[in-house]
């Protein structure tokens, strides 16, 4: 697939004005493009350092639409918009990545799943949930699934026993077998237009078990050398099967026996791959900006172990942020600390992060740590 575009006046559209979609305009801008926004909230955190912000929904076709027709090429910061009006774009030719075909099975997870399935990539027993016995059908506990709008540890639930039946989702759902884990870990895969593909390295994710977000990233993970390949390789299978162009987030699961499967896949920038804004030679920001407009894929060599650290709202505040902390952390060797300009903060409620590097992969986790307990945000209404 062949597409020449003019670089000297490239417009980049993105879908989604969070954190994401601010470090990939601040990537974009570095490169020279035009970057617009589209995002409901005025003034959102990418739309502090984009050309312009176009004020409307990600299910609003009317704006969607704006967005494409006055840029070159359109991308996502979330996967959770309408792609009724993007598919007839894209099929009209409109420069749309990844496809909004590809976001639409992204969207259902019981879809996303069974595809990886057919391509014959590893992943967990599943199960269509038709009827309330099925929840029972693998027997207890059980993990389910909503099919959509889940993030964040949202729209999943652990069946212990027949007892919990009463906690189960209502909406559209699937079980899933209760993997014995070892460790979850995630890579970073990338894929231009043209189909040239990079992986960036296996990475190892520790989560906040009070509300399943995804709290530490240690790259590289500490795993045998001999499982780096085997995960590398499904996770680029992956992308290959989706025929995804973009970058995208590989989450898998380490059994305590070594296997590997894949959970799922995210069609954007991923928590997982902040590390690689100072670990690596390109980051997972730039990266994508490099696929959606066909240039040439960057460098994914890990410059420096690191350890990233998840900066989540503190229980009981909302309200305006106010962080404690900042200077004391900053005096770790190594820190380098972001805060994505969120006008308001609550209970784990992303708000920011920290990622440390030193030669040592310990010493730079244990620096993380350290940091974790020192900063806070906090905000200015106490609930």
């Amino acid at each position: 697939m062949n597409k020449t575009f003019n670089y000297s006046t490239m417009k980049v559209g993105i879908i989604g004005g969070g954190q994401l979609g601010k470090i990939m305009a601040q990537k974009a801008k570095k490169m020279g493009f035009h970057v617009t926004i589209l995002d409901p909230t005025l003034n959102c955190p990418a739309a502090q350092v984009s050309d312009k912000q176009i004020i409307g929904g990600f299910h609003d076709p009317e704006k969607l639409a704006q967005l494409v027709n006055e840029n070159d090429v359109t991308t996502f910061e979330l996967e959770h918009v309408d792609t009724s009006i993007l598919k007839k774009m894209f099929d009209e030719g409109k420069n749309i990545y990844p496809s909004p075909y590809l976001i639409e099975l992204i969207q259902d997870k019981y879809k996303q799943k069974e595809l990886l399935d057919k391509k014959g990539i590893p992943v967990p027993a599943y199960k269509k949930v038709d009827t309330k016995a099925c929840l029972e059908s693998f027997g207890f506990p059980v993990i389910q699934k909503a099919r959509k709008g889940g993030y964040d540890g949202k729209g999943v639930v652990l069946l212990k026993t027949k007892d919990d039946l009463s906690k189960a989702i209502e909406a559209e759902s699937f079980i899933e077998e209760l993997v014995d884990i070892q460790k979850e870990i995630a890579v970073m895969v990338a894929r231009n237009i043209e189909g040239e593909i990079s992986c960036y390295p296996v990475v190892e994710m520790l989560f906040d078990e009070r509300v399943n977000i995804c709290d530490i990233v240690i790259a590289p993970a500490r795993i045998e050398e001999s499982l780096r390949k085997e995960i590398e390789d499904i996770s680029i299978k992956c992308i290959e099967a989706l025929d995804g162009v973009g970058i995208f987030g590989v989450e898998l699961f380490l059994t305590k026996d070594n296997k590997i499967l894949v959970n799922e896949i995210a069609p954007r920038p991923h928590n997982s791959g902040h590390y690689t804004i100072e670990s690596c030679l390109t980051s997972q920001f730039e990266q994508l900006i490099r696929a959606v407009t066909n240039l040439p894929l960057g460098s994914t060599k890990l410059i420096s172990p690191s350890a990233m650290v998840n900066l989540l709202g503190e229980e009981g505040y909302n309200g305006e942020p106010v962080i404690e902390g900042i200077h004391e952390a900053l005096e770790i060797p190594g820190l380098s600390f972001h805060f994505y300009g969120k006008k308001e903060t609550s209970p784990f409620r992303k708000m920011g992060h920290i990622t440390v590097l030193d030669e040592s992969l310990e010493e730079a986790l244990k620096k993380a740590q350290i940091a974790k307990e020192i900063l806070k945000v906090k905000g200015s209404v106490k609930l």
